[in-house]
Parts: C-alpha cells; structure tokens; sequence
C-alpha cells in the first residue's frame, strides 16, 4: 500500500501507557480490517519512560507499513504530540485516538466516510457515567464555557475528532496542551468549517491513570484559552509568531 492511499491517519500520543497501548494498536488495526479502511497507525511515544516504545515496535514488525512510531526524547504534551503526527501523516483524513485504551477505534472509525460531506466529524459521549464525576463535571462547565464565550453549540470538544487533513494544515496557530482539539475546532468553525456531531461510548480504563487533570495542565489551558479569546475577538493583538506553542 503506498502512503498516497491512506484514508485516514490515526495519530496516537501516548506517555507511559505499556498497561494499554499493545491492545489500543491490535484494536486499531483490526479495526481498520473490520470496516475496510485503508489506515495507518502512527504512536507518538511522548518521552515515556517506561516500555510503550518498546511494545509499539514488536506491533511495528507486526504490521509493517501500518504501523509507525514516533519517539520524542522529552513530553512536547498531547497537542504537540497531535501536530507531530498531522506533520507526519499520509492520511487525507486524521484523527487522534489516546494510547490509555478508553476507546475502542471502532466508535469513531466507523464515521469516516462522512468525512466526504463535512470538514470535521466531533464525537460525544454518550456513557459519560464511566469517567469520575470530578472529570464530568469539569468537562460540563468547560463545555458551556466554551460555548457560551464562542456562540458554538458543540456538545463535547476533547474527543477523537477526523479532520481533513488540509483543514488543519490550514491553520497557522497550534497548542500543544490539552487545550488543542478545542482550540481547532473553534478556529476551523470561525472559517466556516462543517461538522457533524456524532455519538460514541467509551472503554472503562484498564491500566494506568488519566493526565488531562492536574493543576499544570489546567493553568495551560486557561492560558490557551485566552489566547483564543484575543486571537478570536481581538484580532490586531495576535502574535506574529503563530506556530508559537502554547
């Protein structure tokens, strides 16, 4: 298969997640099987310390020309991990798909031909109930905070969205906290972007612990959310520096 045939690139970052990323590979990759994707796999190993590189090149070996791996020396975050793989990838369609196995590639995978109609299909959860009700209730007020600010009627923004691909080259600012995917969605529907809401499930977690919560990552994602505030309604104080990460 060569590169220019891919329908989808799944960008995959994960720091740390030997408990989870051999199976979220398997699945992936069957996944593509089940529903005749033409796909490819690319794992963003974000500075883990543990064996995660390790297990995706046994998974490599596997499935050669599918699977691919990225290994950064130091954490460049979700985001940065996101847009390293965006810059690596052959697919005209991408999506981001978390190594912690809380989604079974099928949930969102089995929506890709709609990408031929809209620019980007945004997933909901439908099963919030499986998360802690600390995690639900701050990804409720950060959505309506969201919405509120921006006028969107998006009813969830962090999920494993596809995007074309030329969408998100389009763009000339990128984050690479856990701000990022709402921040692209805003951008992108600010330039008059379709989407389509979809719903999906998630997988409890079976290994590891969840890093999209800690005081850090929220002080990072204030700020990006600031810039966004700015970029979007004051648009004369944005940086010239746009692919300044953030």
């Amino acid at each position: 298969m060569s590169a220019s045939e891919f329908q989808v690139s799944v960008v995959m970052p994960g720091l740390n997640e030997q408990e989870s990323v051999s199976g979220v590979v398997e699945s992936t990759v069957t996944a593509f099987k089940e529903l005749g994707i033409r796909g490819e796999l690319i794992v963003i190993d974000d500075g883990s310390t543990d064996r995660t590189g390790e297990l995706v090149r046994q998974k490599m070996r596997e499935y050669p020309g599918v699977v691919r791996l990225i290994r950064h020396e130091v954490p460049h975050g979700i985001g940065g991990s996101f847009w390293d793989g965006v810059a690596h990838a052959a697919g005209r369609a991408v999506v981001l798909l978390p190594a912690d196995n809380e989604i079974d590639p099928r949930q969102i995978l089995r929506y890709l031909d709609l990408i031929e109609h809209v620019d980007m299909v945004v997933p909901y959860v439908v099963n919030a109930g499986v998360r802690p009700f600390s995690r639900r209730l701050t990804s409720w007020l950060f959505t309506r905070i969201i919405n509120a600010t921006f006028f969107t009627s998006f009813q969830y923004t962090n999920g494993t969205v596809i995007y074309r691909r030329e969408r998100l080259l389009s763009l000339d600012y990128r984050v690479n906290n856990f701000f990022f995917q709402t921040d692209i969605l805003i951008r992108l529907a600010r330039k008059g972007c379709l989407y389509a809401q979809v719903p999906y499930a998630l997988t409890p977690r079976k290994g590891g612990a969840s890093k999209a919560i800690s005081l850090r990552s929220l002080a990072a994602v204030i700020r990006a959310y600031l810039r966004l505030l700015v970029n979007i309604y004051l648009p004369k104080h944005e940086s010239h520096s746009h692919t300044r990460p953030v």
